[in-house]
């Protein structure tokens, strides 16, 4: 029996005196296969926003089988029982619409923006595929789509300059056991070994109605789009229940340090702890000290490193938040004749001084204001809108999070920024990794760089 369609209607009242809340109307329901389907009615624009997310990505991998998250990315492209290969694009981009894709460690979206009179379309794409992919399938187009990704790799990886950087500090950063130790694109080794069972099963254990969710959002009728929806999606089978999976806490108890050779012409130093998860208490504080860090030229270790010093060409701080724990980031490069040995130490320095001191209230303002310009100017756009009610319903099991996710980080105060730094940014608990030109190791930052 399905669940009946109630709309859980949630003013959106900024116009109202005195109250600052952001709320997004929706109405919520699910198909008796499984399927989470959100909609969120806004006629300002005559666009529909379609945004399916499966609730699978590289770290529900196994070692020695990596890479079939992104993989699958591209085969979902290649055709499916109904769609021939190839028309996929074209049937969209002749409706006037565009469609992409994303995969991340936690999750793999699918999205498609077309006009508002094409919505049963991308339904209908997007059904075919998830519920009759394999009646199309052949080992002859996921070797096809295996090259591909090797060569994504080769140009974004091995040929990028500085492009091993994130996969070595995430092998160094996550125990071999932890699911984000190894990289969303996979190792060529892994891609190479994928055989065509090993795809086809990942399918079915993942790529199913009951673990995924559908936002549709934009200019809908909402008792319309629930039919079509149930036109599309119903006769795709449910299939078994995930089984929960453990993941081994990931906690540095010593520093590691790693240089690597490139071809690159300037040295270029990168710092990572591991933090708090994604919406757990650390989160938003990490994401505040990374603005009053690295946010903007008025920032401290811009000014410092960049404007005053003149030692580095650039710098960017981030609080790469993760479900299964995030990872704090500082990544500066060197300006020529200087060394990675001079950024560490007044890199050191500079965080030193937050641990001692909290931020003015000044800066934590300006922090808090840019991310809040920054969040709501995601609200402008319909696709980003239904990206986040995707995001906050697979994370919260809210879709409706906006001013929750917003509320953590008006909340902080600078004592807060200044407790979190000195318990999560331990010297002692750090990946350091120098990249360097070929032949120049001692340019790399040294253990005596502070």
């Amino acid at each position: 029996m399905k669940r009946l369609f109630i709309p859980i209607v949630l003013a959106f009242s900024l116009a109202q005196a005195g109250d600052p809340r952001i709320s997004v109307l929706y109405s919520r329901f699910t198909l008796p296969n499984g399927l989470d389907v959100i909609l969120h009615e806004d006629h300002s624009v005559p666009t529909i926003a379609v945004n399916l997310c499966y609730h699978v990505g590289s770290a529900s991998e196994k070692p020695g089988r990596t890479g079939f998250a992104h993989l699958f990315e591209h085969i979902m492209f290649m055709g499916s029982k109904d769609v021939p290969q190839g028309k996929f694009d074209r049937w969209l981009e002749a409706a006037g619409g565009d469609n992409n894709a994303s995969t991340t460690a936690d999750r793999t979206e699918y999205f498609e923006n077309v006009p508002a009179n094409a919505l049963e379309l991308p339904l209908f794409l997007e059904s075919d595929r998830m519920g009759f992919l394999l009646d199309s399938m052949t080992a002859a187009k996921v070797n096809a789509q295996r090259e591909v990704v090797k060569n994504e790799r080769r140009e974004t990886v091995e040929n990028a300059p500085y492009g091993l950087a994130p996969i070595l500090v995430y092998e160094n950063l996550y125990p071999p056991d932890h699911p984000y130790h190894w990289p969303t694109i996979g190792s060529m080794a892994d891609l190479s070994a994928a055989s065509y069972d090993d795809v086809v099963g990942f399918f079915r254990t993942y790529y199913l109605p009951n673990n995924a969710s559908l936002v549709i959002a934009g200019d809908i009728d909402p008792v319309k789009t629930k039919a079509e929806v149930e036109h599309w999606f119903s006769d795709v089978r449910r299939g078994p229940p995930l089984p929960p999976r453990p993941v081994p806490v990931a906690r540095l108890t010593a520093e590691k340090r790693v240089v690597q050779e490139d071809r690159v012409e300037l040295p270029r130093l990168y710092m990572a702890w591991n933090t708090p998860a994604e919406f757990t208490p650390g989160d938003a504080e990490l994401d505040l000290l990374a603005s009053v860090l690295a946010g903007g030229k008025n920032s401290r270790l811009y000014k410092r490193l960049v404007y005053d010093m003149q030692i580095a060409q650039d710098v960017s701080a981030a609080q790469v938040s993760a479900p299964l724990g995030s990872a704090f980031w500082i990544v500066v490069t060197a300006r020529s004749g200087h060394t990675l040995t001079e950024i560490e130490h007044a890199v050191h320095e500079e965080l030193n001084a937050i641990k001692n001191k909290p931020p003015s209230q000044r800066e934590l303002e300006r922090a808090v204001n840019q991310y809040e310009a920054s969040f709501l100017d995601r609200l402008e756009n319909i696709g980003s809108t239904a990206a986040l009610l995707n995001t906050y319903v697979r994370l919260t099991g809210n879709p409706d999070y906006f001013n929750e996710d917003l509320a953590r980080y008006k909340a902080i105060d600078p004592s807060d920024v200044q407790t979190i730094a000195g318990n999560w940014l331990l010297d002692e608990a750090r990946v350091v990794l120098s990249i360097v030109p070929n032949g120049k190791k001692e340019l790399a930052a040294t253990k005596e760089s502070h």
